[in-house]
C-alpha cells in the first residue's frame, strides 16, 4: 500500500510513520493492542510503530541502568524517526495519564510532528478531579482540594492545558488515526 516517490515514480515512497505511544506496553495483552494498531495503520496507508524494548528481551544480562537507557534511546529514536504520534492518554494508575506517554507527547511536539491522542474521558479535568477528591471553589471562583488547598487546574479542559493545546483529542485509536492521516499524507506531498 505504499504510495510512489515523486521524485522516481517507479519507486515506492515509504508510508507516513505513526508511533503508537500508550501505556499498552505495560498490559499483558500489549503484543495483540499494537498489532490491532498497526492493522489500523495500514488500512489508512500508514506504517505504525509500537513502542521499543531497545532488544533488552535479547540480552537479559544487562542491568537496569543499562536496560533503561537503551528502552529510551530506542524510543526517541523511534519518535523522531515518526512522521507523527498517537497517545493513548487514558488515566493510569490514577488521575492524569502515563507519565512516560506525557513526556513522548511533549518530545513530539516540540519537534513539530501532529499528535492526536485518545482515550480522554468526557467532560472536564477538573469535575473528574472533584469527583475523586474532596473539592471546594472559592468566592474567587477558584478550585481546590479542600484538605490541602491545592488549585484544581479549572479553564474547562479535558487534561492539564499543556496536553488539550498541544494535542487534537479523539475518542478512540481509530478515531485519533482517522484524523492524523490526512494531516500526513498531505505532509507527504
Amino acid at each position: 500500500m505504499s504510495q510512489r516517490s515523486p521524485s522516481d515514480p517507479s519507486r515506492p515512497r515509504p508510508l507516513p510513520r505513526v508511533y503508537l505511544a500508550g501505556p499498552d506496553v505495560f498490559f499483558r495483552d500489549s503484543e495483540a493492542i499494537f498489532q490491532r494498531l498497526a492493522a489500523l495503520c495500514e488500512t489508512l496507508g500508514l506504517e505504525g510503530v509500537p513502542p521499543s524494548d531497545g532488544g533488552i528481551a535479547a540480552d537479559l544480562r544487562l542491568g537496569d541502568e543499562e536496560r533503561a537507557q537503551r528502552i529510551y534511546d530506542s524510543n526517541i529514536r523511534l519518535i523522531r524517526e515518526a512522521d507523527g504520534v498517537i497517545a493513548n492518554l487514558a488515566p493510569f494508575r490514577g488521575q492524569e495519564p502515563d507519565s512516560g506517554t506525557v513526556f513522548e507527547v511533549g518530545f513530539a511536539t516540540a519537534l513539530g510532528k501532529p499528535v492526536v491522542a485518545y482515550g480522554v474521558a468526557a467532560g472536564t479535568y477538573a469535575d473528574r478531579v472533584c469527583a475523586a477528591i474532596d473539592c471546594e471553589t472559592g468566592p474567587d471562583g477558584v478550585i481546590r482540594e479542600r484538605a490541602s488547598g491545592v488549585m484544581v487546574e479549572g479553564l474547562g479542559q479535558r487534561l492539564n492545558l499543556m496536553l488539550t493545546r498541544s494535542t487534537e483529542i479523539e475518542a478512540t485509536a481509530e478515531a485519533a488515526l482517522a484524523r492524523l492521516a490526512p494531516m500526513l499524507h498531505a505532509a507527504a506531498r
